[in-house]
């Protein structure tokens, strides 16, 4: 399968005939088996026998004159938390390994199967989602297509998610998103990522980090194939959306906290992209947003999802503490300090800072940002040194943390030449403005593609 394929390409070709399920399944299969790529390292659990039964019976689907979705027959890989029947879920973790088997699909597996989507496998994560670089020393980290050579992570913490699209091992990929998950690393791997609202996509059957927080939604080449993605998620049977027109779109460029610390490449494709959309007919304006620069100091005072995910882990760490990272470890244990005070103190302010960014961004289509301010670093360093881990990894998590405590939605769009190092420019929205955004984006990706 090339690895630039997109869904509505493959779909074209299955359609047609030129494609069969059971070649495409093939194909992708024998990249994951290759020694000499990443694969060993962006899937935690395999099962190839039913990657092989579900592309067969796409074929029977389709030769019978059916296709349940635009999925049909497409691999399509999902994160390593979700609950497959009969599979241990994981979560990128070795504390898991004795836990029962699931029994039933979650609802977003299910939702998958039933529009014809080709299970390939669960891809590699940071442990238990609590990282946005990627980094995992239990399976390994699978590295960014951009200099491999050099060993650059792929963002996390959907980091195998990530590699499964670029290097060919899936069409698509679906990722969970709690301060940018789904949104870092498609930036640093040069591809579109898409944050819902969380309360869009279904949660169940789904190991959490932050039951407030956390978002699924895909990874993969186009704002079109997120749409297509979106709609299995969530069952809206409405028509896709369909590009706005760019002339007078209004787009907000916040200039407060999310420009800062931004290195030369980032710079340089983020500008870049401005002038394109302005010269294209976008209306664009510098904004303020001061709520941001408020954002640090509530996530350190209060740390709601440290407190969240410590409710979930607090037996598993007392049993199992020792096999945990102890970066993620030392994260998930702050949680133990957070009063019950502290906690609803927290949901109260966040409550107020929506109320009052809502107010700031309402006159416009979107606002901009660059996904993440630094283009990807090599992993070596970053293994090496908690203290270098900890800042590249706040730095990676800072501007897309804003959207997931706004409850917006968000997608990240490449905005580099070819050759250069990926960078994302982010395109946000308040809550339930999903269908808008997208929309947003096929316009602003139609400008960018002259890039």
């Amino acid at each position: 399968m090339p690895s630039h394929m997109t869904i509505r390409n493959a779909a074209t070709e299955l359609g047609a005939g030129t494609m069969t399920s059971t070649k495409l399944t093939e194909s992708v299969l024998e990249r994951i088996n290759d020694p000499a790529g990443e694969g060993l390292k962006v899937y935690v659990r395999r099962n190839d026998q039913r990657a092989r039964q579900l592309a067969e019976a796409s074929d029977r689907v389709q030769a019978a004159g059916h296709r349940r979705s635009l999925l049909e027959g497409l691999p399509i890989s999902v994160k390593d938390l979700f609950d497959i029947s009969g599979e241990t879920t994981l979560a990128g973790s070795v504390a898991l390994k004795d836990r029962a088997p699931a029994a039933t699909d979650s609802p977003v597996v299910r939702r998958l199967i039933a529009a014809g989507a080709v299970i390939t496998g669960t891809t590699n994560m940071s442990e238990f989602a609590f990282s946005g670089l990627g980094l995992n020393p239990h399976y390994g980290t699978p590295r960014n297509p951009y200099e491999r050579e050099k060993g650059r992570v792929p963002g996390g913490s959907s980091s195998g998610a990530a590699i499964s699209v670029t290097d060919g091992m899936a069409v698509a990929a679906i990722g969970t998103d709690t301060g940018g998950s789904i949104r870092i690393p498609s930036a640093l791997c040069g591809l579109t990522g898409f944050k819902p609202t969380a309360r869009r996509v279904s949660a169940e059957g789904v190991v959490p980090l932050s039951t407030t927080l956390d978002s699924i939604g895909p990874l993969a080449r186009s704002v079109s194939c997120c749409a297509v993605v979106d709609a299995v998620l969530t069952g809206d049977d409405a028509p896709l959306p369909t590009a706005l027109p760019i002339r007078g779109l209004r787009l907000g460029v916040v200039r407060t906290v999310v420009q800062d610390d931004m290195d030369t490449p980032v710079a340089k494709s983020f500008d870049r992209a401005l002038s394109l959309l302005s010269a294209a007919g976008a209306v664009i304006t510098e904004i303020d947003i001061p709520e941001f620069a408020e954002l640090s100091q509530i996530y350190a005072r209060t740390g709601f999802v440290a407190a969240e995910a410590f409710h979930w882990h607090q037996d598993l760490i007392a049993e199992k503490g020792h096999l945990y990272d102890h970066r993620v470890r030392a994260r998930i244990e702050r949680g133990r300090e957070i009063s019950s005070a502290l906690y609803i103190e927290a949901l109260h302010t966040r409550r107020s800072w929506q109320e009052r960014v809502g107010e700031r961004v309402a006159g416009f289509d979107a606002i901009v940002m660059p996904t993440v301010p630094i283009i990807a670093p090599e992993i070596a360093p970053l293994e090496a040194d908690d203290a270098a881990f900890f800042a590249a990894n706040a730095l990676v998590l800072r501007n897309p943390t804003m959207i997931n405590f706004l409850d917006g939605c968000a997608l990240s769009l490449p905005c580099h030449t070819p050759g250069e190092a990926p960078v994302g420019l982010m395109l946000a929205g308040t809550a339930m403005q999903d269908r808008h955004i997208l929309r947003v984006g096929l316009a602003v990706e139609e400008v960018l593609s002259s890039i």
